[in-house]
């Protein structure tokens, strides 16, 4: 679309968060160990899963994909985030501010869909272990990456298939340039933009969501017919992790896309930082490091990189 055709001006700036300087400086130091540690947790589980053979399965296969997409979902945000934490402009181009509106509605779009396909894999591999190679075999496995990202792309397209009239003043509430904050500021009849976000919404949120409680439902009825009691206590502490993750990253999401129908609020860009900076510090903590094979496999790395200074 041309820009230049549809803005009264060039570039938005982003109010970010307290000008307090004690408040900056905690909120850069947070920041920066959140992005630090989303980065080494997702980077050491791919490189884990890639280097063991015996993490080559659907479950980790599916990991990886977490892994990938949260690695790009925080670079989208939080390096200029951490820039802007100290800037008095906060600026960015009209340009890079789509960009990022859009990647950030594909990626969340996306992982939406995975953690529902996550947790088909887990009731497969529960309910039917004896089948499970059998059902989530490497073909299904690729077929549903497929549609998952494709889908996901055209899902998140939909919102932003019409150009936006901005005139109502460059400036976004917010740290990030996410859609409900642009609506905030753009002019014209703005009810195909939260139609369509809602019909989307059901699709990358509401279905997936629901989707998720029922597999976990069937692993529960599952897991009670264990009849080891350390067996049903440690899956059941599996599952109690994973879906705190799952409720955290939907609630969230749901709050902001499907809870607000008026006006954005302020509260809410706090509410994005949840499943925009949180879940991909702790997915892979909850989903990975807590699994025996992934811990060995990442010994194994460490060992093999420390052999060289052991000369």
């Amino acid at each position: 679309m041309d820009i230049d055709n549809h803005t009264l001006f060039k570039e938005f700036i982003l109010t970010g968060f307290s000008q307090d300087l004690q408040i900056r400086i905690l909120l850069f130091v947070i920041f920066l160990l959140m992005y630090t540690l989303t980065i080494l947790g997702n980077s050491f589980l791919i490189c884990a899963v890639v280097t063991c053979p015996r993490l080559h399965t659907p479950m980790y296969y599916f990991l990886c994909n977490l892994s990938f997409l949260d690695l790009l979902y925080s670079t989208g945000s939080l390096p200029k985030m951490l820039l802007d934490v100290f800037s008095k402009k906060r600026r960015i181009s009209i340009i890079g501010c789509l960009v990022q509106m859009k990647i950030g509605l594909y990626l969340g779009s996306t992982e939406c869909i995975l953690l529902a396909v996550m947790a088909y894999d887990r009731y497969v591999a529960i309910r039917f272990p004896l089948h499970y190679t059998i059902i989530m075999n490497w073909r299904t496995s690729k077929i549903i990456t497929v549609i998952m990202w494709s889908g996901s792309y055209v899902l998140s397209y939909i919102p932003t298939s019409k150009p936006l009239l901005f005139c109502r003043g460059n400036k976004l509430d917010h740290f990030v340039c996410e859609i409900l904050a642009l609506l905030e500021v753009a002019c014209g009849d703005l009810s195909f933009f939260k139609i369509t976000i809602f019909v989307v919404s059901v699709f990358t949120l509401i279905s997936p969501l629901a989707f998720i409680v029922v597999s976990y439902i069937c692993i529960i009825i599952s897991i009670l017919n264990i009849h080891s009691a350390s067996g049903r206590s440690k899956a059941f502490s599996t599952c109690a992790s994973h879906l705190t993750v799952v409720f955290m990253f939907y609630g969230t999401s749901m709050t902001m896309y499907m809870g607000q129908t008026k006006s954005f609020t302020a509260s809410l860009k706090y509410i994005s930082l949840v499943y925009g900076v949180v879940t991909p510090v702790l997915n892979p903590l909850i989903y990975s490091l807590r699994n025996n094979e992934v811990k060995e496999a990442f010994l194994k790395i460490l060992t093999k990189s420390s052999v060289p200074w052991k000369g």
